[in-house]
């Protein structure tokens, strides 16, 4: 698998991401996919030829290394980390879609046109859910896969000795040893740590995302309350002065009211 192509694909993502997100980015290329390619694979290379049982009975070994190994921890891992890394290009999708439209509103309505977005790689809008999505995604992959991992072998251990009873064709109990248990216990140990480092970032990257658009959205609502506000005390302070000219004009006119009805064959000049 060419991993270096993925790491192409997703350098791009750096730039849409929070910090959060670039820290995630980190810690799946250094801590899993490097330790994955450099050593994970050499570790366990060929585990079924190294899985040696103490029977000569033909296809036992086969029988027994595939009830307790349905799926390598190797392949399931590749799985986990092509699943996990994909959601991120939904991102980069989105991003592509809105600069497409950019360019094909500036084709038909000229270079001076209002634009369709202030930033099409802002984490607006659209923009916004797609990658929240995105986390619930990686997250669910994440839990899971080591739920798999966990459930398949009953815990994160690997045992140096496991029995193989009632499996055809194999003889009665059967013996069987894993290479390097050891040394693979430890990988696996380590995987799953940095599976759970990846995992609290992401539920950190969607509580700060969702933080920052709860104070995002107060804050516009703050400032369109007091615009609110303003513009009714604006309102009501042209209502007060215009009954105030209205009572004063009223006061002006009640002395010739009461001249002319005191002298009503008075003409005023």
């Amino acid at each position: 698998m060419d991993w270096k192509t993925l790491q192409g694909l997703l350098s791009g993502v750096n730039k849409y991401s929070t910090a959060f997100g670039r820290i995630w980015l980190s810690v799946v290329f250094v801590f899993r996919v490097l330790v994955y390619v450099v050593a994970a694979e050499r570790v366990w290379g060929d585990e079924q030829k190294d899985f040696d049982c103490n029977t000569k009975q033909p296809g036992c070994t086969n029988v027994c290394y595939d009830h307790y190994f349905p799926i390598s921890h190797i392949r399931l891992w590749a799985l986990q980390l092509i699943f996990v890394t994909c959601p991120s290009l939904l991102v980069i999708m989105h991003v592509a879609y809105r600069e497409d439209r950019e360019k094909k509103n500036r084709e038909k309505n000229g270079e001076n046109c209002p634009k369709l977005y202030r930033n099409t790689g802002k984490k607006h809008g659209g923009l916004w859910w797609t990658y929240l999505l995105t986390l619930f995604f990686k997250l669910t992959i994440e839990i899971s896969f080591l739920y798999i991992l966990h459930k398949m072998w009953d815990s994160f251990d690997l045992p140096r000795l496991v029995k193989c009873a009632n499996l055809d064709p194999c003889p009665n109990i059967v013996d069987c040893y894993i290479a390097r248990p050891t040394e693979k216990k430890v990988f696996t140990y380590f995987m799953v740590g940095a599976c759970a480092i990846c995992i609290v970032l992401t539920v950190c990257e969607i509580f700060y995302l969702i933080f920052k658009r709860a104070v995002r959205s107060l804050h516009k609502w703050k400032k369109n309350s007091t615009k609110h506000l303003v513009s009714y005390s604006k309102t009501a302070t042209c209502q007060c002065h215009l009954k105030l000219e209205q009572q004063d004009g009223k006061a002006k006119n009640k002395p010739l009211d009461a001249l002319r009805a005191s002298a009503p064959n008075l003409t005023l000049i």
